[in-house]
């Protein structure tokens, strides 16, 4: 483990992070499980890239049937972009109708601004203060955890919010967060810069997902729409159906955004991402950039990218998120009744998670004991991670096909690590 450490500092440069103070050597994945190096079996109960399941079948299948037919760029024409997009757009409403594919999530959200500043004519983009988005020059300046020290100076295009807590902050209707986002409208259009977009992942999962009412978000939209402003989503982690209820995120909320922005799970690991848009919206960007990417759209990423799309249909994979993430919520919900550590329980979908604190009343962040908490299960063979402003919220985040016996081991092993576990060190 030792030797692998060294060759990637001595290969890809200082800082370059990993999971767990011991990391896992993995090499071999399917369904919900990993191997390491020694044969030893993990749960994973983190990863969202592989959406429905390692080395599914079906995409595996996809991808080697077109890698041994045709792999090509979109200056050709190849019916595989077409047929994926109709595919696509078909899952969402309003006039949601044309597409770009790309590599990445953080190239989807760096067209989604530009898009906002060819039809706004301006450049300011609202996000919240405890996002994040991608790690384009751009992007990377919409989290305010990982700020570049160096960004050609285009963070003063940007603007923050207070990100939703529905643990400590009084906001159950959204109109807090709408006031918020109102006076960085206000900000940018007094600073000559003017208002352009706010973006923001719907079920603010890197925020921590705190529970919200359906249509928390409706009022902040109303500011952005009569500000002139665009209003984009990035559905990167909330969406394909992951969010139990709806297909995507955003309808939850009951919101139709100008932009919705695609990633990591689109291909089920296959690098293929994008965004879907209106045919204005389109138009407008297409005229305002020369814009080409040539790996996106490429015919094996949108033969990947259908498999998924199949698979989560014909495995109802969206009614198992809904029914596995209600069932975790109550197990979770038994452990909070247990262990006072645990301070909230949140859950949407196949997203779902616990809330450490050092004390109930004072709400003070456990956010060390939720490091042994995450250290100590993958020591157990179960693979999850922590998120939120303070770092203390456990993310359990597993591919799509996760059922009722792989919650059964995982609601076990916590209930174990944390018997054993004291709240200080």
């Amino acid at each position: 483990m030792s030797e692998i450490v060294e060759r990637r500092r001595a290969l890809l440069g200082p800082n370059v992070s990993t999971f767990y103070d011991d990391p896992v050597h993995i090499v071999r994945g399917e369904g919900v499980w990993l191997w390491d190096a020694s044969g030893r079996r993990y749960l994973d109960c983190y990863n969202n890239v592989p959406h429905v399941g390692h080395c599914n079948p079906r995409v595996v299948e996809a991808i080697c049937n077109q890698a041994g037919t045709l792999n090509t760029h979109t200056r050709y024409l190849h019916e595989g972009i077409l047929d994926y997009t109709e595919a696509l757009v078909d899952t969402f409403a309003g006039d949601l109708l044309t597409s770009i594919l790309t590599c990445s999530g953080s190239e989807a959200n760096d067209i989604a601004l530009r898009m906002a500043e060819a039809m706004t004519g301006k450049r300011g983009i609202i996000a919240t203060d405890a996002t994040y988005h991608g790690n384009t020059a751009l992007v990377s300046h919409l989290s305010r955890s990982n700020i570049p020290e160096v960004g050609f100076g285009l963070d003063q295009y940007l603007r923050h919010v207070e990100a939703p807590d529905s643990y400590r902050i009084d906001d159950p209707d959204g109109q807090r967060f709408a006031a918020h986002v109102q006076e960085q409208i206000n900000a940018l259009e007094v600073s000559g810069i003017g208002f352009a977009a706010l973006i923001v992942c719907p079920l603010f999962l890197n925020e921590g997902f705190p529970t919200q009412v359906e249509g928390w978000l409706k009022p902040a939209v109303e500011a952005v729409r009569q500000a002139g402003g665009l209003l984009i989503c990035d559905e990167v982690q909330s969406g394909f159906g992951r969010s139990g209820s709806h297909f995507w995120a955003h309808q939850k909320q009951g919101v139709v955004p100008d932009v919705v922005t695609l990633g990591k799970p689109m291909g089920n690991g296959h690098p293929v991402a994008g965004l879907v848009t209106t045919p204005e919206i389109m138009a407008r960007f297409r005229h305002s950039f020369r814009y080409f990417n040539t790996f996106g759209g490429n015919a094996v990423s949108c033969a990947a990218a259908m498999a998924v799309l199949q698979e989560l249909r014909d495995r109802d994979l969206q009614a198992n998120a809904a029914r596995i993430g209600s069932l975790a919520h109550e197990r979770l919900t038994a452990l909070a009744e247990k262990y006072e550590v645990i301070g909230d329980v949140r859950q949407s979908g196949m997203v779902f998670g616990v809330e450490f604190v050092l004390d109930r009343g004072a709400k003070t962040p456990a956010s060390d004991y939720a490091d042994r908490v995450v250290n100590t299960m993958r020591s157990r063979g179960i693979l999850l991670s922590k998120l939120g402003r303070h770092k203390n919220t456990l993310k359990i985040r597993p591919p799509m096909p996760f059922g009722e016996e792989h919650l059964d081991m995982l609601i076990e092993t916590l209930d174990s690590v944390m018997a054993e576990i004291p709240v200080a060190p």
